[in-house]
């Protein structure tokens, strides 16, 4: 009786609600022409603790540094570390005799991404990537049909 209820039921639906099909779907990879990454940056900014002195103030005995000289000695000194205490926490250094601690920004620029211009089968496409894909990319080609309700 149950079978009979199903049957006259499954009946009642149109032939394309009856018939469900599994498309496999169609899809492998191939190599674009990769034809030009050009890279994203982040800018970070970060704030060094540097020596400044007076024209006339020496460093450590040195020949007193002058101009654009003194500026890159200061910079250099503020991020070099000192070999000889790797173990202990570094304690900022009193400035020397004439000199003054004055806080100076520094940026940096990274990549972060790449914006990609490729051409695969003489279409052109740009996707940003996390990586420079070099001269060729891999991409997934998918080719599915199109199904609609009219023929």
């Amino acid at each position: 009786m149950l079978v009979a209820i199903l049957l006259a039921a499954s009946a009642a639906l149109p032939v394309h609600a009856q018939q469900t099909v599994i498309q496999i779907e169609n899809v492998r990879t191939e190599y674009a022409r990769v034809l030009r990454a050009q890279p994203v940056y982040q800018t970070l900014r970060a704030t060094a603790m540097v020596e400044q002195c007076e024209d006339d103030a020496t460093v450590d005995g040195a020949e007193p540094r002058r101009g654009l000289a003194r500026v890159v000695g200061a910079v250099k000194d503020a991020l070099t570390p000192n070999s000889d205490d790797k173990d202990k926490p570094a304690d900022p250094e009193p400035p020397a005799k004439g000199c003054e601690l004055v806080p100076t920004e520094r940026e940096f620029r990274r990549p972060i991404a790449y914006d990609v211009d490729y051409v695969h089968h003489g279409v052109k496409y740009r996707s940003r990537l996390p990586y420079d894909p070099g001269n060729r990319l891999r991409v997934r080609v998918s080719i599915t049909p199109i199904v609609s309700g009219s023929r």
